[in-house]
């Protein structure tokens, strides 16, 4: 199974449209086998499903995102898991062993161009948390 994470700076980026890159991890058997760093390019939403697609990726964990996003994801065959936090390899690994928690408010409420809401805050349009 091939995994991106939202990442800056080793940990989960917690708005997926607005993250600089991904961290990959390709896995086999319950371990992780391989891993890299994917640049998001400043892309957009729609252009991140795409870029994700393109990478083969079974599986997205991140922080918040919205319901577009998801749609364009799942349209790609690409399982989402919203809500959480910390190192992109720790999260990684207690998705793997069945222990990762995640929070249950992790949909981001927005339109474009206007300032939003992700899991309880107000990001102001741009989530670096």
């Amino acid at each position: 199974m091939k995994i991106a994470v939202t990442c800056e700076n080793e940990q989960v980026f917690q708005h997926f449209g607005h993250t600089p890159g991904f961290a990959v991890f390709e896995t086999e058997a319950g371990q992780i086998i391989n891993e890299k760093r994917v640049s998001s390019g400043d892309s957009g939403h729609g252009a991140l499903a795409g870029l994700l697609a393109e990478e083969r990726i079974d599986l997205l964990i991140c922080g918040g995102i919205g319901g577009g996003a998801v749609n364009a994801l799942t349209s790609f065959g690409i399982h989402v898991v919203g809500g959480a936090e910390g190192n992109v390899r720790e999260v990684v690994e207690a998705l793997l062993n069945g222990t990762l928690k995640v929070r249950e408010d992790f949909h981001c409420n927005h339109h474009h161009g206007e300032g939003h809401t992700c899991h309880g805050h107000s990001c102001g349009g741009k989530c670096s948390h």
